[in-house]
């Protein structure tokens, strides 16, 4: 009598245990389904200053992003080589027959923070104009003071800082916000670092060995395209995330355009 006890308890503990599972599958399917009308009821609400400067100014940015990368950091360069129809910046370069290159952008990330920060900063001022209009429509008084603004590379993320003072006011209701953040996930940053790193080898030896790097960073595609005319074009791939970043190097370029390449 004992042991039928012991398994009826048990099989008692299974069943409860199987109920409580299929009631949290459940749940959590229901609140996939209802997330948005729940984030209103929760107080969740996507249309508040923060949100709004996030949606408005992303679009821009990733635009930006994606130009940027694919023309050696520079929005309109001027030291290039055009490849595939893009003009890509020579990051590393010489225009004398056998010599290593220069580097030409020895603080890259820094180059490319300011880039972006210039090329997306007519849509952020538009972008906080919309919002003012959006609420002065909505009956709020509206104070907006601008600050400085500015754009980092993180590791995995690209941050952009407005430190605008925003504040919203009908009757007693005052809302004040001292900063708003756009981030956009992308791992320019150490794709940056690396570049740096080759045009360091480009600069010193003339070359680098694209494997070498493969092998030391496991989740990442170097290329190495050279050219007739002396030109080395180097696609930086992240395997994980397909970020790319491309640049354009010159050096120890032999005449006729024949590359010596360090064995």
């Amino acid at each position: 009598m004992f042991e039928k006890r012991v398994m009826k308890n048990k099989k008692g503990q299974v069943t409860i245990f199987i109920i409580i599972g299929i009631i949290i599958v459940a749940s959590s399917i229901l609140i996939y389904q209802f997330y948005p009308d729940l984030k209103s009821t929760l107080g969740i609400d996507e249309s508040t200053p923060q949100a709004y400067i996030q949606s408005c100014v992303e679009d821009k940015l990733i635009e930006t992003v994606d130009l940027i990368s694919t023309q050696g950091g520079s929005i309109t360069p001027e030291l290039y080589s055009r490849y595939k129809g893009v003009n890509i910046e020579y990051l590393c370069y010489t225009t004398e027959y056998y010599l290593s290159c220069i580097i030409q952008q020895p603080m890259l990330v820094q180059s490319i923070e300011l880039e972006i920060r210039n090329e997306i900063d007519e849509t952020v001022n538009e972008c906080f104009n919309l919002l003012e209009e959006s609420y002065v429509g909505k009956g709020y008084s509206v104070e907006l003071k601008t600050g400085i603004k500015k754009v980092e590379l993180f590791p995995e993320k690209i941050i952009s800082t407005f430190n605008h003072t925003f504040t919203i006011t009908k009757g007693d209701d005052i809302q004040k916000y001292d900063s708003f953040v756009v981030t956009l996930n992308n791992k320019l940053y150490q794709l940056a670092l690396i570049t740096n790193s080759i045009i360091n080898w480009e600069s010193t030896y003339g070359d680098t060995d694209p494997e070498l790097y493969m092998i030391y960073y496991p989740n990442l595609k170097v290329e190495r395209i050279l050219r007739d005319s002396g030109d080395k074009i180097y696609i930086l791939t992240d395997r994980d995330t397909g970020d790319k970043f491309q640049f354009a190097v010159k050096s120890q370029v032999w005449p006729g355009g024949f590359v010596n390449l360090v064995e």
